[in-house]
Formats: C-alpha cells, structure tokens, sequence
C-alpha cells in the first residue's frame, strides 16, 4: 500500500485545515478561468456543500462524453464528477478517486441525491477511497477507461510516474488523458518542494514543463497539448518570498494513448472537418490553444492531431481528409481558409461573407439581427462599429454594450462605443 509523509500532509491540508476554498493562500487551486458554457450550465444543480470545498485550478472537462467511461483523480468532494455524470449520461459511468475521507465522505452523500437532481433512474457514478497511483487495487481494469480527468491533484504525488502509467493503462487506446494541474518554468528549489504549506497550496510539486513532458513520454504517451495556461499570482507575501522569481502557470493539457504518433508535430497535408455534433457545443470545438474547430470548416492538421481524431472518441465527430502519403515537413502555421471566425487580419469582411456565414451556421442574417439601422448607432457621429463574427470575437470583448449571438444580437445603446475599438 501507498503511504508517505507527503500524502499524509495533503491527506490533512484538506480534510482538516481548509473548511472551505476561501481558506486557501494562493489562487493556485482556484479555477483560473470560466469554465465553458456546458459547465457552467450544470453547476447550479451541484450542491452548495459539494461547491464550497472545491479546490480546482482549470476546467479539465472534455467534450463528447455521452455514453462514456470517465475516470476523475483526486475527486475530493465530487464537483467535477457529478458534472461529467451529467455530460455522461445515464448510460455512462464517472469514477472519483481520492485519499483524503472528510472529501469522499461528502461526495458519496449526495450520489442518490445528484442523480434525481440530473432526472436519472438509476446512479451512475462510483467513489472510491484510495491513492490515484493505485488504481489496480481499487478494481479498475486495463483499457477501461475512455476519459481519465484531474483537477489540479496530480503535483500533490510524490509518484508522478506512477500516476501517469497507471493513467497509461487504464485507458482505452485512443483515450484521453485531460487535466489542469500547476506547473513551472524551472525545477523547484528543496526548500520549495519540502514546504507543506506550498504542497498544500499545489505549488510545491508543481511540474517543470520540460521533465513532464518526459516524464510522459517515459509512461507511454508521445506528446501533449496545451489546452489553456494561465499565469499564477501568490496572494500570500511570505509564498511570493519563498518562491523569489520562479514562474508557475495553471495549465490545461490533453494527451491521448495513441499508438505511432510523433514526438513532433508533422506535416502530411491532412485537414479535418467538425461535424457539429458533440451536445456540448455544437458550433466549435478546441482541440487546444492552436486549433479551433468550427463546424464545417475544414482545418489544416498535422499527423499527429488527424491520428487523434481517427482513433479516439472524436473520430464519430470529424471528418479527416487526406492520405498522408507525402510528407511536407514540419507543421507549421495552421492552413486555414479566410473564414470570419479565424483570419488573418487583411481579409475583407463584407455584407455577403456576414450573410453567407450566417446561412452557413443557421442563424438570421446580419441585418435581420439588426432590425433598423437606427440600432447601430450609440452615438451622433459614429466613429466606429463593431461586427462580432465568431464566439472568440465575443470573448475577448470586455466591455459590456453589447450581448451578441444567436439569442441576444441587438446593440445596447446605452454604453457609448469606445474610439478605436477592433472586435
């Protein structure tokens, strides 16, 4: 059996120190950003208790998960499994894995109860107590898993490796392994990796990019992708002394047990089509910080990524087109096509585009939106008018003026235009 000093420090960091996420001192085990709509929708049928001793530093949860098998690491009191249940459906199954009893405890409580919340007959989730670098003796077989998930767990082991194979074997081939976890752009100091507190606040065994990406080649999985990274802020002044000038992010990656992928990403004149058809989000989807599917637009990938999508879980939701007889060398830029939703800044975008777009995406054309010229206008002399073409358009948008999309397209004339904006 698995035991050491440091699991029995996390092990009481977080079932008797913190009572809740306000008690934490940095915002390392704090999401770093909002989670996606198909998450967010879901989390006010979570429970009040389950929510408030949540510690989580990403929003490590995949699209396509209907019917699945999920695995969560280090699941505490059950946040992120209770929300894959309800993207898994009844006829998936979610497993929680954590060490710590005052967390399961809580989260097995409400198992019936969140099930009825979901409107399912039956349950479909599983909590076991014991250490994610064990799974073998919790009873979860090889090639058994489509998804294994974490939220900011996996830099608490002292055993990284082991978590990582056992990863390797518990997921099906063309699994995927999706996490947010804390990593570092240097190995860590002693005196930084040694300290409880910072162990306990995530930060302590945060990974260095360069020795995880061995690491996980060295378990089995060729190469990884950044889903999100974010900077980390110390909110504690004697943390930020101790941790001087080593930088930590809170980071989003996927990997997936693919067989014959590269340790770099190939050219082989590929390009690959989103059907439209994860229930998560039927416009788009984010492979990671390069790729953004848009539903039938086709993308250029390199090898490695329209291997991915051949062989995994993805597979029933993209078209891959391409031999990849001919290789070209190295992936380099994205090969896209001018579409308003990713260009490259000189594309014209006019009337026609907006409308063929809006045809394309069945939603009512730019002016139907509109609904009168008078609406575009916030000001007497107009200066500027944005168009917001694509959801990321609507993201980066920090103001508030306007509500755009589908549901909610007329300006807000109430908040002037700022001078000078580009959406």
């Amino acid at each position: 059996m698995i035991d050491n000093t440091i699991h029995k420090q996390v092990s009481e960091y977080y079932g008797k120190i913190l009572k809740n996420n306000d008690d934490l001192k940095t915002n390392a085990c704090c999401t770093s950003s909002a989670p996606p709509r198909y998450v967010r929708e879901i989390l006010p049928m979570i429970k009040d208790e389950i929510l408030s001793r949540f510690y989580g530093c990403g929003s490590p949860i995949s699209m396509g998960l209907k019917g699945r098998t999920v695995l969560d690491l280090g699941c505490g009191t059950g946040r992120d499994v209770f929300i894959l249940s309800k993207l898994a459906g009844e006829n998936g199954h979610v497993h929680g894995v954590d060490m710590t009893p005052e967390q399961i405890e809580v989260a097995i409580k409400y198992q019936e109860e969140q099930a009825q919340i979901f409107g399912f007959s039956k349950v479909n989730t599983s909590f076991h107590l014991g250490y994610i670098e064990d799974l073998k003796s919790l009873g979860i077989e090889d090639n058994s898993v489509d998804v294994v998930t974490s939220n900011c767990v996996i830099n608490l082991s002292p055993f990284k490796e082991l978590v990582f194979k056992e990863v390797y074997r518990v997921l099906k081939e063309g699994g995927e392994l999706c996490f947010s976890d804390i990593f570092a752009d240097r190995r860590l100091p002693e005196e930084v990796k040694n300290d409880p507190v910072m162990h306990g606040e995530c930060m302590g065994g945060a990974m260095y990019f360069e020795d995880f990406r061995r690491l996980l080649e060295k378990c089995g999985f060729t190469t990884y992708y950044i889903v999100d990274k974010t900077p980390i802020q110390p909110n504690d002044f004697e943390i930020a002394r101790k941790v001087g000038d080593i930088k930590f992010f809170s980071c989003t990656v996927r990997a997936f047990k693919c067989e014959e992928l590269e340790d770099r990403e190939e050219n082989y004149g590929h390009s690959a089509i989103y059907l439209g058809t994860m229930e998560e989000n039927k416009r788009y989807f984010d492979f990671d910080e390069n790729y953004r599917f848009v539903k039938n637009k086709p993308l250029g990938v390199s090898g490695n990524v329209a291997k991915i999508l051949k062989t995994s879980r993805m597979k029933e939701h993209f078209l891959v087109e391409g031999t990849g007889e001919v290789h070209h060398g190295l992936f380099g830029a994205l090969a896209l096509r001018v579409n308003p939703t990713q260009y490259d800044g000189t594309a014209k975008i006019t009337a026609k585009i907006l409308d063929e777009e809006a045809e394309r995406y069945d939603i009512p054309a730019f002016m139907d939106n509109v609904r009168g010229m008078d609406k575009l206008y916030s000001r007497e002399n107009l200066t500027t008018m944005q168009v917001n073409v694509g959801y990321k358009c609507n993201l980066t948008c920090t103001h508030c003026f306007l509500e755009c999309g589908p549901k909610n397209s007329v300006f807000d004339t109430s908040t002037p235009l700022p001078l000078n904006h580009e959406g």
